[in-house]
């Protein structure tokens, strides 16, 4: 008995270590990668079955139709939505709520709408109808209309960088709120808020630094919504607010008469922003005033001791409106362009290059020149281009390097073997 058991514990333990070497083995050596099961796991203790999609004793061809079968993907979808993404209208049904302002105050709802649109402005044509459906199915009392146009406006005259998303979404909205209480729409309401700041500017562009710069993103907020709000007339064509066009002067005046840094920086960047179209509509009208503005920055430019940038950058505008804007007018008739009365006469004329790599064009006064000296250099070298035109020099055969060449030969030998075929 004793003999049987002292011969059994050195195999036991021969065995002990060989299991402990292979599990060393297995992981500290690089083996094969491993596969998905053919089988579901073994059942467990208490006898209950897998609860595997996947039937026990299924192939992988079976899993991959079961896959396939249970699958929500179509390839007759409209469009491919990646799974990471997750638009606002996803935000708002996260909790999987079927109504979302009753969960909510309508300043929480337009707060995270703006967000949404403020970090995402590419997805306002997306968003814009659902948003606007949302908003229709609150805004019920001529309270909440005012309180949503508050909203919106502290929301576009203090985020930085918004005043453009904000006009744009003031104007869809002065469209689609179907609320018109006898207070006045959306439209009425807002410029009733707008003009409310404007009596104020005085105060406000001689306020703290706080003040001044929530005034200079009202400024930038008005030039951006006369830009983009649109009323139609009655003909039904939609047009400009003008009702906005003397209030924009105004401010502009306002600015220059404190001429410090931060206004004069606001009206650089207002005019930089509406100018031409602020000058082509006083033309219109037959009206100077843009001729008065630069005779202002002029004055600023001569008097005040404003710094060094801010004057470099009034000095840019005055030279940006003496160049209509930067916009160039083209010949009426294409025949009678020349290169004395039509700035864009050589756009689309070939770039060349000298010897040196110094570009130039059929506009340079020394163009026949160089481009002889082009057509000189390709003289010396008439191998050193393709027929097609691409830069690909061909050196002598007999530089090849042997290896290439033996490889070519093989190459050329295996290609008239495959065409005898």
């Amino acid at each position: 008995m004793y003999n049987n058991n002292s011969s059994s514990t050195p195999s036991s333990s021969s065995s002990s270590s060989s299991e402990a070497g292979d599990m060393k083995s297995a992981l500290f050596s690089p083996g094969e990668p491993l596969r998905q099961p053919r089988t579901t796991p073994p059942v467990s203790d208490g006898g209950a079955e897998s609860r595997s999609p996947i039937p026990s004793g299924h192939n992988s061809s079976s899993a991959a139709d079961a896959l396939v079968k249970n699958s929500k993907l179509s390839a007759a979808a409209p469009e491919f939505v990646p799974g990471n993404y997750a638009s606002f209208q996803d935000d708002v049904y996260s909790d999987g709520s079927e109504d979302y302002y009753p969960e909510t105050s309508l300043a929480d709802f337009v707060q995270d709408f703006v967000s949404h649109l403020n970090s995402s402005p590419g997805s306002f044509e997306s968003e814009i109808d659902y948003i606007t459906d949302m908003l229709n199915s609150c805004v019920t009392t001529e309270e909440i209309l005012q309180e949503l146009v508050e909203l919106i406006y502290v929301q576009s005259t203090s985020i930085p960088n918004f005043a453009y998303t904000g006009a744009r979404l003031c104007n869809h909205l002065s469209y689609h709120i179907r609320l018109s209480p006898v207070s006045g729409n959306f439209r009425q309401l807002l410029l009733q808020r707008c003009q409310n700041q404007f009596e104020q500017r005085e105060q406000a562009v001689r306020g703290d630094p706080e003040t001044q710069k929530r005034f200079h993103y009202y400024v930038l907020f008005l030039g951006e919504l006369y830009l983009n709000l649109e009323i139609k007339s009655r003909k039904d064509t939609p047009g400009r607010a003008n009702v906005l066009l003397g209030a924009l002067k105004e401010l502009l005046n306002t600015l220059f008469s404190h001429p410090d840094d931060p206004n004069l920086m606001c009206a650089v960047k207002l005019l930089k922003l509406s100018g031409s179209i602020l000058d082509d509509t006083w033309k219109e009208k037959g009206q100077s005033d843009m001729d008065e503005i630069i005779k202002k920055i002029e004055d600023v430019l001569l008097d005040v001791k404003c710094s060094r940038d801010v004057k470099q950058m009034l000095l840019k505008l005055v030279e940006l409106q003496s160049s209509n804007w930067g916009r160039v007018h083209t010949a009426n008739v294409s025949s009678d362009a020349t290169p004395d009365n039509d700035p864009n006469y050589f756009m689309n004329e070939p770039t060349f290059y000298t010897a040196d790599g110094t570009p130039f064009t059929a506009a340079d006064p020394e163009y026949s020149d160089k481009y002889q000296e082009i057509l000189d250099r390709e003289d010396y070298f008439p191998d050193a281009y393709e027929e097609n035109g691409n830069d690909f020099f061909c050196g002598d055969e007999d530089e090849m390097d042997p290896e290439i060449e033996e490889a070519f030969e093989r190459f050329c030998m295996e290609s008239d073997a495959r065409g005898k075929k």
